[in-house]
């Protein structure tokens, strides 16, 4: 029990019990309950504030344990990005060099994955930046991978139909000539025998008798077959495929029909002098892609070392050519 608390009355010179009503004790009670319940909430603020929950402690322990993931993950692809890089080189400078094939654009390789919103749902997290910076280097190189597949599918192809492409490719001279003697004039600036001036001669000039056999320097289609053409004169284009061309120009006579199927050695016509030409002889010239290029790279199935040096030697003089 509390002990009674008395104080000393002034008026009647006695000391008096302290008697304290209901509604104070209550009013005192319900103050003390105020003032602790505003100490308990500055202190769960407080404790809120500046220090963590076991759950809160745990879930920042793997927020910093993905960062550190994260962070492996880039470094693996981009370990992964570097690999990649030394596969498209090789591919776009050796396997696509052996098969004749283009290198794919760098701007192929390099383009952009996704919309610009693509990212948008990773914005606004704590470690959103280093998010999306590894899901756009996923991307880039999953995309990367996937072009890259797809070249390796061509490159297959490719080898499958090596010996097709070997047959197709122009290489062998286009008539008889094992002494090198009816090489007339090669490709590059020559005088014009009419206008006597320096221009570009776009093929190789064979010289040799009307009626010479011609043959196919490689398996093809015959894409054109035009009689009296302007320039060339009787002539013939044949399709090679993977980018090769052939023409021949100033025929006698030529022996093939638009569409047909030629095998290399074939006869497709004979050696004559007309179109824009001063003497029987065979214009022959090699398109690769559009663009026409020195035929003396593509003798090589009948040539030795030797005589393909010699080859270029007379080849490179600086003469009239024929057409």
């Amino acid at each position: 029990m509390p002990k009674a608390k008395y104080y000393f009355n002034t008026h009647s010179l006695k000391y008096e019990k302290v008697v304290i009503s209901l509604w104070k004790r209550l009013l005192r009670t319900l103050g003390w309950l105020a003032t602790a319940l505003v100490f308990s909430v500055m202190i769960v603020l407080i404790a809120y504030t500046y220090i963590d929950s076991p759950k809160e402690k745990q879930l920042k322990r793997e927020i910093n344990d993905l960062s550190l993931q994260y962070e492996i993950l880039q470094q693996r692809v981009h370990q992964s990005e570097v690999v990649l890089k030394e596969l498209e080189q090789h591919d776009d400078n050796i396997y696509r060099v052996i098969f004749e094939a283009e290198p794919i654009p760098e701007s192929v390789r390099e383009a952009g994955y996704g919309g610009v919103n693509k990212y948008q749902d990773l914005q606004g997290l704590e470690n959103s930046e280093l998010v999306i910076e590894t899901s756009k280097m996923v991307d880039k190189l999953t995309k990367q991978l996937y072009i890259q597949s797809k070249s390796f599918d061509e490159i297959f192809s490719l080898a499958k139909n090596k010996n097709q492409m070997l047959a197709s490719i122009p290489a062998i001279q286009p008539l008889s000539n094992k002494d090198l003697g009816r090489i007339a004039s090669g490709f590059g600036y020559r005088i014009h025998p009419i206008y006597k001036t320096s221009i570009m001669h776009t093929g190789q000039d064979f010289t040799a008798p009307v009626g010479t056999e011609i043959y196919a320097t490689g398996n093809g289609v015959v894409e054109k077959v035009e009689f009296y053409g302007r320039g060339y004169g009787n002539n013939v284009i044949i399709r090679h495929g993977y980018g090769y061309e052939t023409l021949y120009g100033h025929m006698s006579k030529i022996n093939v029909r638009e569409g047909q199927k030629i095998n290399r050695g074939d006869v497709i016509g004979f050696v004559g002098s007309t179109g824009t030409s001063t003497g029987p002889h065979l214009h022959y010239e090699v398109i690769r892609n559009g663009n026409k290029i020195n035929p003396i790279n593509f003798f090589y199935n009948d040539l030795t070392p030797e005589e393909y040096e010699k080859m270029l030697i007379i080849s490179a003089q600086q003469n009239q050519s024929f057409d």
